[in-house]
């Protein structure tokens, strides 16, 4: 096993975000997760007792996400890893018919959501002088397909804004874009269909996801990397 390390993960209340708090914390790593839903965060809460923290977080609001993040740094500590999880996708649909409330809200989360976490959280991180961000992108971060415009433009801008920061980062700190591969998840439910059964689930990817993720560090930094299937 590796060294234990505090980490950061958004978007815990289910999917990815909710299978690696599992195996993580099974693995001897302490967490720290935020979500949007508070029933699921008080679930996490009863699961998971001190050192563990959960939070009801909307990673949209900056405000909440600096209070949020001085918190953590105070209480928790100051990270080894940030998982930047939290995302959403926009219903199918062309471009052009996809309402801009829709388009707004999926910026605010998938774009400055992760923007807001990583300005309130690495400068403690430079200061230490070690730790990793990986900002979760995905198949279609790298490539395209119909009715998802949204979502691609914002993965696409995960991957941008990553690889971007990563050449800011001194030495002994890395940014990972890390696309995750194809997960039976709510998410792929809403875009697969009955076909999305055909992949693996959550907790089986976070089997393989969570060693792999805690194995990045500085000689990975600006590297797009994915997953092993």
């Amino acid at each position: 096993m590796s060294e234990p390390k505090r980490i950061v993960i958004t978007g815990v209340s289910r999917g990815l975000g909710r299978a690696l708090v599992g195996e993580l914390a099974s693995a001897g790593h302490t967490i720290a997760g935020c979500a949007r839903s508070a029933t699921a965060i008080w679930d996490l809460q009863q699961g998971h007792a001190s050192p563990h923290r959960f939070d009801t977080l909307d990673i949209s609001d900056d405000a909440a996400v600096r209070s949020w993040a001085t918190s953590l740094i105070n209480g928790f500590g100051i990270p080894d890893l940030v998982i930047n999880n939290a995302g959403v996708i926009n219903q199918r649909a062309p471009l052009w018919d996809v309402p801009l409330e829709e388009f707004r809200q999926l910026i605010d989360i998938n774009l400055i959501g992760v923007f807001s976490v990583i300005r309130h959280l690495l400068p403690a991180m430079i200061e230490q002088g070690s730790g990793v961000i990986v900002n979760l992108s995905s198949g279609w971060g790298r490539s395209v397909a119909s009715d998802v415009a949204p979502y691609c433009m914002s993965k696409w801008g995960i991957e941008g804004m990553t690889q971007a920061l990563a050449a800011d980062l001194p030495t002994g700190l890395a940014a990972v874009p890390l696309n995750p591969g194809i997960v039976n998840t709510d998410m792929l439910q809403q875009c697969f269909g009955e076909d999305a059964a055909g992949y693996p689930d959550a907790e089986q990817w976070a089997r393989t996801a969570a060693p792999f993720i805690v194995s990045l560090g500085p000689e990975h930094n600006g590297e797009p990397v994915s997953v092993p299937a």
